[in-house]
């Protein structure tokens, strides 16, 4: 089984997601940023408006819209802290 992280999705007034996933992708103020097991820590601002993809084992993608906050990377693993996080939209249209 491939390494895993913890991650967490925290809106101001709730914890939208947790769990584990295989990779985490979120747009910064400093660009896209993907993060796997083992990646080194950091704190990140996210971009506004801003996106939040967390890919889970199996090939499953959970996708969220987010408007301000910051990610941050550690041993524990993920936090993605967001003003709101919403489910994103499917691409398929109107």
């Amino acid at each position: 089984m491939a390494e895993q992280l913890n991650v967490q999705l925290v809106a101001v007034e709730e914890k939208v997601w947790s769990g584990t996933a295989e990779m985490v992708m979120a747009r910064t103020t400093e660009g896209e940023l993907g993060v796997l097991p083992g990646h080194a820590p950091l704190l990140g601002q996210l971009a506004e408006p801003g996106q939040v993809r967390i890919k889970l084992s199996g090939g499953e993608q959970l996708s969220y819209d987010v408007a301000g906050g910051f990610i941050s990377v550690s041993e524990q693993g993920v936090t993605v802290l967001a003003e709101t996080a919403t489910p994103a939209a499917a691409a398929s249209g109107n």
